[in-house]
């Protein structure tokens, strides 16, 4: 379990790389686009904005469809679209090229934090307030099953990466703090995970799907084996809420993201963390990896987003060799046992 004691707040000399500002309001979510140039951010001031990575600048006008706030963003596989999930509980779908709504997917009825697409691109998984987690059938644009009833306010959705299983997590309507597997082909419940003491706000899956990963309000990072559906570590460096989690691109590397202000990498090798956290001027609400995961994009709630060399941050740490995929092996590290 989290440790009830006070932790040292030690943080990185690390200097941001850019500065993105424009944004009236907190900046909830951010991703990086697959040409490496740009970026996307998602705000609670009813836009999504792109930007240049190297000028730091805005691309291009908001993207606007009403005033609602932003909450969560995804890229499709193919980087050819991005689906929002906001306040006014609709899911919008977007086109990259056009920077215009394409479809707007309607059903749940309070606000949407968090949207994923399964690997094939065919569909969008959406979690809302309302305590559920619905599936979009991209192509014909309607619901693909009857909505599952989480017993949560979804905070967090996410589809296993065969697409076969959708974990979902969030603030207990049934007073309990778990995360929920649902088979994602019937609705039915699979397991559920006990173990955090208060919200669980992200979720995250490694490539090769034996390990899920949950970030929550009680400070704690927790990994599960998912094929026991049991606990294997607690990471609890955090000294406030854990709202967003990142794997880097070759399965080697987990960002995460806190109301304490900073963002932490850790070993997936062995739960260990990386160097010290770096620090924000307010709290963080995302992170993203660039594809070859050496560049990091944050979002925070003083309205601006911020871009970080993790190529630098391994060097210092003396763990480059981080960067580069498993040896002999591309499948993604099994989390090891390290309980705090």
């Amino acid at each position: 379990m989290a440790s009830p004691t006070a932790k040292t707040k030690e943080t990185s000399t690390m200097t941001y790389r850019q500065k993105l500002e424009g944004h009236s309001d907190w900046v909830w979510n951010v991703i990086h686009l697959l040409d490496g140039q740009q970026i996307m951010t998602g705000s609670y001031d009813g836009s999504l904005r792109m930007w240049n990575l190297e000028s730091g600048k805005q691309i291009g006008k908001d993207w606007r469809d009403g005033e609602s706030k932003v909450y969560g963003i995804a890229l499709s596989p193919d980087g050819k679209k991005v689906v929002s999930g906001s306040e006014d509980g609709a899911v919008r779908l977007w086109d990259i090229d056009t920077c215009k709504v394409v479809t707007k997917w309607t059903g749940h009825t309070k606000l949407v934090v968090s949207v994923c697409w399964s690997r094939d691109g065919r569909k969008v998984l959406s979690g809302s307030f309302d305590g559920t987690a619905r599936q979009w059938d991209v192509e014909k644009g309607e619901p693909i099953t009857a909505s599952i009833e989480t017993g949560h306010q979804v905070r967090a959705v996410i589809y296993s990466p065969d697409t076969t299983l959708i974990a979902t997590g969030g603030y207990p309507i049934d007073a309990e703090c778990s995360i929920k597997i649902w088979d994602a082909a019937t609705s039915k419940l699979v397991a559920t995970l006990k173990g955090h003491t208060s919200w669980v706000n992200s979720l995250a899956w490694t490539k090769d799907g034996k390990t899920l990963i949950s970030g929550s309000s009680d400070r704690s990072i927790r990994t599960w084996d998912t094929t026991k559906w049991e606990q294997i570590a607690v990471l609890d460096e955090h000294i406030s809420f854990v709202t967003n989690l990142a794997i880097s691109p070759n399965g080697r590397i987990l960002a995460s993201a806190s109301y304490d202000k900073t963002v932490r990498l850790w070993n997936l090798e062995n739960a260990q963390p990386i160097s010290l956290p770096f620090q924000h001027p307010n709290a963080v609400t995302c992170i993203s990896f660039s594809l070859d995961g050496k560049a990091l994009a944050t979002s925070c709630h003083d309205h601006n987003a911020y871009t970080w060399d993790v190529t630098v941050i391994m060097e210092e740490a003396g763990l480059d060799d981080l960067l580069s995929d498993p040896k002999g092996d591309k499948k993604a590290p099994r989390v090891r046992e390290h309980l705090h």
